[in-house]
């Protein structure tokens, strides 16, 4: 296959070209035989990767329901989400390892995004920041609990949520570096600082369940911003933050270092009315979704969408599909197989028209 005339992503820039594919590849040569996409006056982009997503289309990732994992991932094809990190929310280990399963046996098909690894976001979590988290089953960081779910798992998870407050905090971060990211957390600038320079380099849904950005305790955002190392979540679907505060983001921490996610529950892509997620009640209105207590639950709104919107706040296109592909697989370490167009890379690709409708996912 070959996409011809396309104004393709590539580096950060938009540039005139023709994508070659062979054998679900990008490749440097025409192929020289199969079907050839006439793209002129259209973007060629990688397709999205949502690192932080609980569910949608009616299924939740905690179901620990195989047929379920399915549905979210044909949802998120259909979507322009060719890859993604289902996230699981905070549960003791036993239940843990039966969702992890689910993302382990998961079989991948052509009209499904791929499991590319597993979020994990709870137990380690703080109970005066736990938002929409199950408080009855927090915990303490635990090294030997992480390893047993991580190897139950075949090792796919790729981001742990840890408050850096915690007691072991420390000795847990610096066991697993590239998997921490600190999140429902009340740490103050300081313990965060320890944090990052301990090797933690990611950080969970920027300004949600962790304490505000003020001028006399910068707290996590403040230590964040300062340790270039660090790439930041945040959940663009225009209720969980504000859009001036998104392009306040944008200029604080830059292109490189800003992964959108969409932090979904098993209410997108369905019609109002009541959902669950991690085992509580979420009533849904429009794009709103949030438990009995009026807490944001997670959000109705998928990655795409997420996208649209931070073009529509004014982050520039290029910029948004960093954020939405290349840095979101940099941050699991899959930058050399996913979220660019590169020789050698999977051909996940979408074709959007001028008004950044999709119309064309190409994933083989």
């Amino acid at each position: 296959m070959k996409v011809i005339n396309a104004q393709v992503y590539d580096s950060g820039a938009f540039v005139r070209k023709d994508v070659y594919i062979r054998d679900g590849r990008i490749v440097s040569e025409d192929p020289g035989t199969g079907e050839t996409i006439d793209a002129e006056g259209m973007y060629m982009i990688p397709g999205l990767v949502d690192v932080h997503t609980h569910g949608a289309a009616g299924h939740d990732f905690c179901d620990a329901d195989p047929e379920g994992l399915k549905m979210i991932a044909e949802y998120e094809k259909k979507s322009g989400i060719t890859s993604f990190c289902p996230t699981s929310m905070t549960f003791d280990e036993t239940r843990l390892e039966k969702i992890f399963r689910t993302a382990a046996e998961f079989e991948w098909t052509v009209d499904r995004a791929r499991v590319v690894g597993i979020n994990m976001e709870g137990p380690f979590i703080a109970e005066s920041r736990k938002g929409a988290q199950n408080g009855k089953y927090i915990s303490a960081p635990d090294i030997g609990m992480f390893r047993r779910l991580n190897d139950g798992c075949g090792g796919m998870i790729r981001l742990v949520t840890l408050a850096p407050e915690l007691p072991g905090a420390e000795e847990f971060i610096r066991e697993f570096p590239d998997k921490v990211s600190v999140g429902h957390s009340d740490a103050d600038y300081d313990t965060a600082a320890r944090a990052f320079e301990a090797g933690a380099a990611h950080v969970t849904h920027l300004f949600n369940a962790m304490p505000p950005f003020h001028h006399r305790k910068p707290g996590i955002i403040g230590a964040a911003a300062e340790n270039e190392n660090v790439m930041v979540e945040v959940i663009c679907d225009g209720l969980h933050i504000h859009p001036a505060m998104i392009r306040s983001i944008f200029k604080l921490f830059g292109e490189d270092r800003v992964i959108l996610i969409s932090d979904s529950m098993e209410a997108t892509g369905m019609p109002d009315g009541m959902y669950e997620l991690g085992g509580q009640a979420v009533k849904k209105t429009g794009r709103r979704a949030l438990l009995e207590d009026g807490t944001l639950a997670g959000s109705a709104s998928n990655l795409y969408d997420c996208f649209r919107n931070a073009v529509s706040f004014g982050i520039p296109l290029a910029s948004a599909v960093k954020m939405a592909t290349e840095n979101p697989a940099r941050s699991i370490h899959m930058e050399k197989e996913i979220g660019v167009i590169a020789p050698g890379t999977r051909a996940d690709l979408l074709i959007l028209n001028q008004d950044l409708d999709i119309v064309k996912v190409i994933s083989e």
